[in-house]
């Protein structure tokens, strides 16, 4: 790596949070979009090294069928390959319904996520059902979580924009995501799944939100790139209280069921940002670097975070390579 990698001259902005907790889903959301299934050797080991970085939540994999989701169809053989890491509570899994936290439970998972929709035409292409079925389905997975002593995270996603609906309004995220709080949900994400958020539009769903009685210190926001928009929302979130932020290492990610949503925001990319803002992470972005590297050449192409590639390429000028 060059002299300079993931050291980001400092210059703190006034309204900004002291320190912001990375909710780091690549291994889950990354991984769960590639059109090749990546060995589970390589899954767990990119998980030993995501937390090795110091990313306080990683997002292991996904109890969902394998008929939906066939690249985490190895969910069992991954938690058995990690052991303890992977029952930390600060190793989520994703549950669609009771049978899916019946799977979980059985390995000793201590966290999980549901994740619900704004709108209805995304509800029945993810989860077969409408967004009212989907809530009744959550309701007892998380009261059966809840009674396990899991904690348990909600996602919303198409808090934007739909590709099938279009804009989405805001009082249509806010029923969701109240109702799955209501159901004993301890953290919410708001997705924007396809990319489409700006600005404004994330200081009027935030506002909605605590309107609502969603506080910002449970709220999360998890913005794909689609529009080049990712970074510009997370700051906007930060500057409006939210310290809880979604990204996935390398940039990878999207979404199998809307094939316009493209990468999440890099957790790298991310991460030079808030260092330069002087907001605490407690990640070190160079092993962060090197492990979204390393895994790009298990997947046979460059990494998606211009953070990544920026290092490379100074690590390469500096060999000479240039």
């Amino acid at each position: 790596m060059s002299r300079m990698a993931g050291l980001p001259a400092v210059h703190p902005v006034a309204g900004l949070p002291a320190a912001v907790r990375i909710y780091e889903v690549g291994a889950r959301d990354g991984l769960q979009n590639e059109s090749t299934v990546v060995p589970v050797a390589v899954k767990a080991e990119l998980v030993r090294r995501l937390f090795a970085a110091g990313l306080p939540v990683v997002e292991t994999t996904s109890f969902v069928s394998p008929r939906w989701v066939p690249q985490l169809a190895d969910a069992e053989e991954l938690l058995a390959d990690l052991g303890e890491l992977g029952r930390s509570t600060n190793a989520p899994v994703l549950v669609p319904n009771v049978r899916g936290l019946d799977r979980a439970l059985a390995l000793g998972v201590r966290a999980i996520a549901v994740f619900g929709s704004a709108t209805q035409t995304f509800a029945q292409r993810n989860l077969g059902r409408s967004v009212a079925e989907s809530l009744a389905m959550f309701e007892p997975v998380v009261e059966q979580a809840r009674e396990q002593g899991l904690w348990v995270r909600a996602y919303v996603s198409m808090c934007f924009g739909d590709p099938w609906e279009g804009p989405v309004p805001v009082a249509s995220v806010v029923h969701v995501a109240r109702a799955l709080m209501d159901l004993g949900c301890q953290e919410l994400s708001i997705g924007d799944t396809i990319g489409v958020a700006t600005p404004g539009h994330v200081v009027a769903l935030l506002d909605a939100l605590g309107s609502a009685g969603i506080a910002r210190d449970t709220t999360a926001v998890h913005f794909h790139d689609t529009y080049g928009q990712a970074l510009a929302n997370t700051v906007t979130a930060l500057r409006e209280g939210i310290t809880i932020v979604d990204a996935s290492a390398g940039g990878l990610g999207g979404c199998p069921y809307a094939k316009s949503a493209t990468g999440n925001l890099a957790t790298e990319d991310l991460l030079w940002a808030l260092h330069g803002l002087g907001v605490h992470t407690g990640v070190d972005l160079d092993a962060l670097a090197a492990t979204s590297a390393w895994l790009a050449g298990h997947l046979g192409r460059p990494s998606p975070s211009r953070v990544v590639r920026a290092l490379a390429g100074g690590a390469s000028a500096e060999n000479g390579n240039l």
